[in-house]
Order: C-alpha cells, then sequence, then structure tokens
C-alpha cells in the first residue's frame, strides 16, 4: 500500500550561538558545515547559482547510519530578515525511501542571548513500510549543535 500525504516531524531546541550567525552558516556558508563536522559531512558543493540565492542546487555528502550518502538540494526558500530558509532534495539516498523530501530551518534569537533552532523535516512515504526519519532529525539536531560549537569558538 502507498502512503501518498505529506507528514512532517519537527524539533525545535535551544543554542548559544547568535540566531543570524547560525543562519548565515547554512544559508551564505554551507559548504562550512563540513568544516564543523567533518566525521559526517564530507563536502558540501554548489552545483549552480551562489551560497545564499534561491534556487541554487548544491549536493551533500554524508554519513547517515554508518553508511555514505549523497543528497542533491535545491534552495527553495530564503527570508534573510526572519533567518528562514528550506531545502528540497531533488536525487540522492533519501529518495530511495520517500517520493519527496524538505528540510525546513528557522532560527529565532533569544531575548536573553543566543538562540531557539526549528527544523522541519516534511516527506512523502514511498509506502507504509517506511520509517519515519527520526534518526535523520538526531542527525540534523547533532549537525546544528557541531556548527553551534565552531560559531562559539569563533572557527567558522
Amino acid at each position: 500500500m502507498t502512503t501518498s500525504q505529506v507528514q512532517k516531524i519537527e524539533t525545535e531546541f535551544s543554542i548559544k550561538a547568535d540566531a543570524k550567525e547560525f543562519y548565515d552558516v547554512f544559508c551564505n556558508k554551507t559548504h562550512q558545515v563540513a568544516k564543523a563536522w567533518p566525521d559526517i559531512v564530507q563536502s558540501v558543493v554548489i552545483h549552480e547559482g551562489g551560497w545564499g540565492t534561491e534556487r541554487s542546487i548544491i549536493s551533500w555528502n554524508y554519513v547517515y547510519d554508518g553508511k555514505a550518502c549523497v543528497a542533491k538540494e535545491i534552495i527553495e526558500d530564503i527570508d534573510k530578515e526572519n533567518n528562514k530558509m528550506s531545502f528540497r532534495v531533488l536525487e540522492g539516498d533519501l529518495l530511495n525511501h520517500y517520493k519527496s523530501f524538505k528540510f525546513l530551518l528557522h532560527a529565532v534569537p533569544k531575548k536573553d542571548g543566543g538562540s531557539m533552532v526549528h527544523w522541519t523535516m516534511e516527506y512523502e512515504k514511498i509506502n507504509d513500510n517506511t520509517s519515519d526519519p527520526h534518526t535523520l532529525m538526531e542527525l540534523v539536531v547533532d549537525e546544528s549543535k557541531q556548527v553551534e560549537a565552531q560559531l562559539i569558538s569563533q572557527d567558522c
């Protein structure tokens, strides 16, 4: 049986890094995610467009569940004023399990310093046997924490 509706999972967590600086890494300096977490993210390469521009196409080479994976994504929406953006997967390992997959990021400044990071994954399963991507969300949270650590150490 085929599932044909888009589902989503979300998470939100606090970081000590500034919201604009955190967002800036994912939007304008995406390639630096590999610098922040080289054990998991081997590379982030731009294929079309420019860093921080809508419709740009980038690819990620990363390790997930102990396996080398790739994801080619298009940056769909960028809202620099509100630190929001979305990436839609065009090709790669995730599409072996999902008909569609999209990542949404929103970094919100906190009044007392630091920020709240909100990640959403929207996906459509290939079939009912496909599991929800909870372990992938854990990977994205860990990736965010690595970027936070780089920002706090002023290395990004």
